[in-house]
C-alpha cells in the first residue's frame, strides 16, 4: 500500500465502528412550565360539553332480566269456569301470539268438529254444503261420489270431516274464505269465533 492511500484508509476505518447516535449531536430537552400545562388541561375541559363527565355518561352493565314467571302451575276444577279461564291465561313473560290455525288444529277440536258436521253434512239444493266446499279445493267428481256413498247414512263417518282430513295441512283462512265465497255466513261466524277466542287459549296449554 502506497503512503498517500494508507492514512485515508485508517480515518474511514475510524469512523465507521462508531454508532449511529454518536455521530448525531444530543439535543437539549425541553420542559413545558407547569403553569402552561395546566392551562392545556383546562382548556381541554372546558371544550367538552357540559354533562359530559356526569354520571350518565359512565359505561353501564347489562341489567339482567330477573322477572320470573308468574303463571299457576295448577287450577282446581271446583273453581268457576271464568276464573279457570283467567288463571290459565300465561303471564306478560310467557305470552306468545298464537300461530294461525290450520285445519289439523281444528279437528282435535271435537265440539267444534259436531258443528260443522251439522252445518256442512245436510245436501240442500239451496244451500252450499261439504260438496261444493271440496269441490273448490280440487276433490274430483267420482271422488265426491264415492265419498259420498261410503258416509252416506253413517253416524261415525261425515262427509265434511273426511274432506276436513284430506286437506288438514291447509290453513283455517281458506276455509273461511270458502264460507264468503259460497255465502255461508253461518260457518263463517263459527270459525270467527273459534280462531279469535278457542285457538289462543287451545295454543298456549299445548305449549
Amino acid at each position: 500500500m502506497c503512503s498517500f492511500c494508507a492514512p485515508r484508509l485508517a480515518d474511514l476505518s475510524s469512523h465507521a465502528v462508531k454508532p449511529f447516535y454518536l455521530l448525531t449531536p444530543s439535543l437539549p430537552a425541553r420542559s413545558c412550565p407547569p403553569s402552561r400545562l395546566g392551562d392545556a388541561v383546562t382548556l381541554h375541559l372546558s371544550s367538552m360539553p357540559s354533562g359530559y363527565l356526569s354520571p350518565s355518561y359512565r359505561i353501564r352493565q347489562p341489567v339482567k332480566d330477573t322477572e320470573e314467571c308468574t303463571c299457576p302451575t295448577s287450577t282446581s276444577p271446583d273453581h268457576p269456569k271464568e276464573l279457570q279461564l283467567q288463571l290459565n291465561s300465561p303471564c306478560e313473560k310467557c305470552y306468545r301470539p298464537a300461530p294461525p290455525p290450520k285445519i289439523s288444529d281444528l279437528l282435535n277440536d271435537k265440539d267444534l268438529l259436531d258443528l260443522l258436521r251439522l252445518k256442512l253434512d245436510p245436501n240442500h239444493c239451496t244451500v252450499k254444503n261439504w260438496k261444493n266446499f271440496a269441490s273448490r279445493w280440487g276433490m274430483s267428481y267420482d271422488e265426491l261420489t264415492l265419498l259420498e256413498h261410503r258416509t252416506q247414512g253413517s253416524l261415525s263417518h261425515s262427509p265434511t270431516q273426511e274432506f276436513l282430513l284430506r286437506y288438514n295441512q291447509k290453513p283455517v283462512a281458506e276455509l273461511t274464505e270458502l264460507c264468503r265465497f259460497y255465502q255461508r255466513i253461518d260457518v263463517l261466524r263459527l270459525l270467527q269465533g273459534w280462531i279469535e277466542n278457542d285457538w289462543p287459549s287451545r295454543w298456549q296449554q299445548r305449549k
